[in-house]
C-alpha cells in the first residue's frame, strides 16, 4: 500500500456553456467524456469529467458549466495553468490544430521543455508540454491517434502574492520537494509516481486576487490510494493548523477539502471505486448518472438542464 500522496488526481475549473465545453474536450482535444452527473450542490448544472478510456487519475479534468455566468479572472490565489503531456512528435500537429479553431497559440519553454499556451473557449488557461518519456496510454478519435493524443496531466501553476506557506504545506504535508527554481516560478515534485507529478508556483506580490467564473479553475485535487490514507492526512492538514471538510462521498472517490494559505482549494480524493462502479467501462460517459440524493428528481433536473 503507498501511503503517499501520488501526485494529481483531478483538476476541476468553470465554463459557461455545457454543449461548447463539451464539444471542445472531446471533439477538438480528443478526451474521453468518462462521466456525465451533475453538480452536488446544483442538480441544474451539469458536472463533466473528461479523461483517458478509464478516467484514470492524473488524467481527469472536471468542469462545472454553469450557463451565462460570463468570464472570471485569473489572479492570485488560484491554479491558473493546467499543463497537458503530449507527444514530441505532435508538436506541430497541436499547433496547426488549434489555430484552425481559432485560438492563439504560444510557444516557450518552461525549465527546458517545450511547450504550447492556449486558452480554452471559455479562457480557461492550458499548456501542452512536449514529452518522450510519457508511457501512459491515451484515449483515441478518428482524428487524434496515438501518435499525437494527450496522455494526461504534465502539471499544474498556482500563481500566489507569497510562496513560502503554501511551498509548506506541499512539502511538510504533502510530500513534494522542491527541486527547480528560475526566478519567481518555484517547481514542486513527487517521486511517489512518475506522471502528473508537479506542482509549480508562480510568486507574483503585485499580482491582482482572481474571480472565480467561466474560464478560472475550481480546485485542484491530490490522489491517494485509499480512504484509510486519505483520513491519515486529515490528520497531517489539521496538524498543520488549516480547517479540513469531513469525508465526503462523491460517488466514484472520497473526497477533503481544504484552503491552502495562498487561497487555493485544495482536494484530497481516492482512487476507489472509479467510473465503472455505475457504468460499464465501453459505456462509461454516455448516460446521466445523479447522485443518490437527486435520483427521484431525474425528470425535473433532466427538463432543466441545458441541451446538448
Amino acid at each position: 500500500m503507498n501511503h503517499r500522496i501520488l501526485g494529481l488526481h483531478h483538476i476541476t475549473a468553470i465554463s459557461d456553456n455545457a454543449k461548447r465545453n463539451l464539444h471542445f474536450y472531446t471533439h477538438v482535444l480528443g478526451l474521453r467524456l468518462v462521466k456525465k452527473t451533475v453538480n452536488f450542490d446544483d442538480p441544474t448544472t451539469y458536472h463533466f469529467y473528461f479523461g483517458d478510456e478509464q478516467g484514470t487519475p492524473g488524467t481527469i479534468i472536471t468542469f462545472f458549466p454553469w450557463e451565462g455566468i460570463g468570464r472570471g479572472k485569473n489572479g492570485a490565489g488560484m491554479a491558473t495553468h493546467t499543463a497537458y503531456s503530449i507527444p514530441k512528435s505532435s508538436f506541430t500537429f497541436w499547433k496547426e490544430r488549434l489555430e484552425q479553431q481559432g485560438l492563439p497559440v504560444k510557444e516557450d519553454k518552461i525549465f527546458g521543455e517545450d511547450i504550447l499556451s492556449f486558452s480554452d473557449p471559455d479562457g480557461l488557461q492550458l499548456q501542452f508540454i512536449a514529452s518522450d518519456s510519457d508511457t501512459r496510454t491515451p484515449w483515441t478519435t478518428t482524428q487524434i491517434t496515438n501518435n499525437e493524443a494527450i496522455k494526461g496531466f504534465h502539471s499544474v501553476t498556482l500563481t500566489l502574492r507569497a510562496v513560502d506557506a503554501t511551498a509548506k504545506i506541499l512539502t511538510d504535508v504533502l510530500g513534494y520537494s522542491l527541486t527547480r527554481q528560475d526566478g519567481n516560478r518555484y517547481r514542486f515534485t513527487t517521486d511517489a509516481i512518475d506522471t502528473a507529478h508537479i506542482v509549480d508556483v508562480i510568486e507574483d506580490p503585485a499580482a491582482s486576487y482572481g474571480t472565480n467564473a467561466a474560464g478560472t479553475n475550481h480546485h485542484i485535487a491530490f490522489r491517494v490510494e485509499n480512504d484509510d490514507i486519505l483520513m491519515d492526512y486529515r490528520e497531517k492538514v489539521l496538524a498543520a493548523g488549516l480547517n479540513i471538510t469531513p469525508k465526503i462521498d462523491r460517488d466514484y472517490f472520497f473526497s477533503l477539502y481544504f484552503r491552502e494559505p495562498g487561497g487555493v482549494l485544495f482536494e484530497l480524493a481516492t482512487d476507489n471505486p472509479g467510473f465503472t462502479r455505475d457504468e460499464s467501462l465501453e459505456n462509461l460517459g454516455t448516460a446521466l448518472k445523479l447522485p443518490k440524493q437527486y435520483a427521484n428528481m431525474r425528470e425535473r433536473i433532466e427538463r432543466a438542464l441545458p441541451p446538448l
